[in-house]
């Protein structure tokens, strides 16, 4: 049983962030979000990620006090939407009804990652520093892995549904969904097995295990697409992992109406060569499933977009802060979107207004001139140093930049 405090305390949040979704303004922006992933001229979304919320609190805007546990939890996402709407000018992902995402269990594939050391400079913070130890450095510890085998919980979809209807009563709809975009980031799940040195050598040493490796996550990847073809409805959502996702596909049913998220940051200081022959030639399987694939994370790109163009349905590429914006847009075109991720090192402890100006301004400018849509994300923000007014700042500051370009928001 929810008590009526709880019920009355999220559901006048939930009206509230109700009334913020449900705009014009926020209905043209996210036509705007969609006409640059179509590869139209316009004003590029800007958008936060990744925030460390637990620094963000700014007079109590963030407590919460609802007793119940799965209260709280959906009391602190309507509070971090309003904050994030009320307080920065910058676009946002939000949508006029709760999602639920269906339950689904997994075997998972039969090995596992442990850390060796864990090192943090903040205990409240979650981003550590870890030491992996190495469970794949014996060729006969890859018999252990197997493909997932994945099973629907409706029973927990509706224990799930019940709950939120009794919280939220009338306040906000609800909406169950089974699937909406896939994150493909095998090398990363690699890393945790083996460490980022050892997979470096096994590329000269041994890369036929490390041709197995990539076999055996790449035919999991399947397994799980297989799962998700036969028994999940695709509802693509708005973003996809910290950028916009709306796109022109009023026909497309299936995985053909959503994207393939793929990414090899380990990979940042392999030639193309290498990139091409472990990671991209694997991808494309994966990738074919889907209608569009959005390319990059942190690692840099600038020297490996040639290799990137042979992926059929690419139509985002990402430019790191450790990547050259020139040389991308120079090479991207009008062909993909840029999906510019500014540095988050000048938000992590104090923020200069002038060196953000710089930064975007290098952007825009190389954007235009090469005729490139893009976004600006600025995302892995680790810290803000218990100082929110660094991304009020942020925000403020980039728009003030895209103002001098484009028509306002």
């Amino acid at each position: 049983m929810i008590n009526d405090k709880d019920k009355s305390v999220v559901r006048e949040l939930a009206k509230k962030y109700m009334s913020l979704v449900s705009t014009e303004a926020q209905e043209k922006m996210f036509l705007r979000f969609r006409d640059t992933n179509d590869l139209k001229q316009t004003r590029p979304p800007v958008l936060l990620d990744e925030i460390p919320w637990y620094q963000m609190n700014m007079d109590g805007e963030l407590d919460c006090v609802c007793e119940d546990n799965g209260a709280r939890d959906v009391e602190y996402h309507f509070r971090k939407a309003i904050f994030y709407m009320t307080h920065f000018k910058a676009d946002n992902l939000y949508e006029p009804f709760f999602r639920v995402k269906r339950a689904v269990d997994s075997t998972g594939i039969g090995i596992d990652w442990k850390a060796a050391d864990i090192k943090r400079t903040d205990e409240t913070n979650n981003i550590v520093s870890r030491e992996f130890e190495d469970v794949l450095e014996l060729e006969s510890e890859l018999e252990k892995m197997h493909d997932p085998v994945f099973t629907l919980r409706p029973d927990k979809d509706a224990a799930k549904m019940e709950f939120l209807s009794e919280l939220l009563g009338d306040s906000i709809p609800i909406k169950l969904y089974g699937f909406g975009f896939f994150y493909y980031a095998p090398w990363d799940k690699i890393t945790r097995l083996r460490g980022v040195e050892p997979i470096l050598m096994d590329m000269y040493d041994r890369p036929e295990y490390l041709h197995a490796i990539i076999k055996k996550f790449t035919s999991a990847a399947h397994a799980e697409l297989d799962f998700v073809e036969k028994n999940l409805d695709i509802d693509l959502g708005p973003s996809l992992h910290c950028t916009p996702s709306q796109i022109s596909m009023p026909d497309a049913k299936g995985l053909k109406s959503s994207w393939c998220r793929s990414m090899a940051q380990s990979f940042g200081v392999v030639s193309p060569a290498m990139f091409k022959e472990f990671e991209i030639d694997y991808l494309l399987s994966v990738a074919d499933r889907f209608a569009y694939t959005y390319y990059g994370c942190c690692e840099p790109l600038d020297d490996k977009i040639s290799v990137l163009k042979s992926i059929p349905n690419l139509r985002k590429i990402g430019c790191s802060p450790w990547a050259s914006v020139e040389r991308c847009a120079e090479q991207i075109g009008g062909d993909y979107v840029l999906s510019r991720k500014p540095n988050p090192a000048n938000v992590a402890i104090s923020t200069d207004p002038e060196v953000i100006r710089r930064e975007i301004e290098q952007t825009v400018k190389a954007c235009i001139r090469y005729g490139c849509p893009y976004d600006i994300v600025l995302k892995d923000i680790s810290t803000v140093s218990h100082n929110p007014e660094n991304l009020i700042v942020w925000a403020q500051t980039v728009n003030d930049v895209l103002d001098q370009y484009y028509d306002k928001r």
